[in-house]
């Protein structure tokens, strides 16, 4: 059941995904994006890049790689691709097991991502692993609230949301993730994901580096 479920669902969560955060990127999700990736620079990792959200918020001059491991987001990705006058290399691969040669990168990205993978401390040493000693990693990210109340209630709803959400964890403290990593966190910017739900709506974005 837990296959065919995942199958399904997986494939029509995929077709519903722009079109559930329409609302919150015309809302300023899209520019908070935009003003976070404006930093990236040389060659640039885009892991768990999705439908192809960040495709065009990068500044010119970036060396593009979008690392996708979900067979449905990626079709839809391949699709703006072939839309787009944009130079991007595409690789079909999870954020915990990137085919990427140590200290390959000069930038790496996660955009609503570290809610979704299913081991967000393995995805983090690995983007570590794939940057260049001083790289940098960009997020922007829905997280677990500062407030006891709210987060109670992520707890509590956290099982039926991830069914739903195709794996997102409502819950996760992103942060403290990114601290406790091979990276040293630099700069945080507390938020709100607009025109979300009260369980979805903590949001940080930020940016570590990996020491030199």
């Amino acid at each position: 059941m837990g296959r065919i479920y995942d199958a399904t669902w997986g494939r029509a969560f995929s077709a519903l995904y722009d079109g559930m955060l329409k609302g919150a990127e015309d809302a300023g999700l899209r520019n908070r994006r935009r003003k976070v990736l404006a930093a990236a620079k040389g060659r640039t990792l885009d892991i768990g890049a999705g439908t192809g959200a960040n495709l065009d918020l990068f500044p010119d001059g970036v060396e593009l790689v979008m690392a996708e491991p979900n067979p449905h987001m990626l079709k839809r990705l391949r699709h703006k691709l072939t839309e787009s006058a944009i130079d991007v290399e595409l690789v079909q691969a999870g954020a915990e097991q990137l085919p990427f040669a140590d200290d390959s990168f000069d930038t790496a990205v996660f955009t609503l991502v570290l809610c979704t993978v299913p081991d967000a401390k393995a995805a983090l040493a690995e983007a570590a692993r794939v940057l260049k000693p001083g790289g940098q990693l960009l997020f922007v990210e829905h997280v677990r609230s500062q407030d006891e109340g709210a987060a109670r209630w992520q707890d509590r709803l956290e099982t039926p949301w991830r069914l739903f959400g195709d794996g997102c964890h409502c819950n996760r403290d992103t942060i403290a993730t990114i601290e406790a990593s091979p990276l040293s966190l630099d700069r945080v910017e507390h938020g709100e994901l607009p025109k979300a739900p009260p369980l979805l709506r903590p949001l940080v974005s930020g940016s570590a580096h990996v020491p030199s």
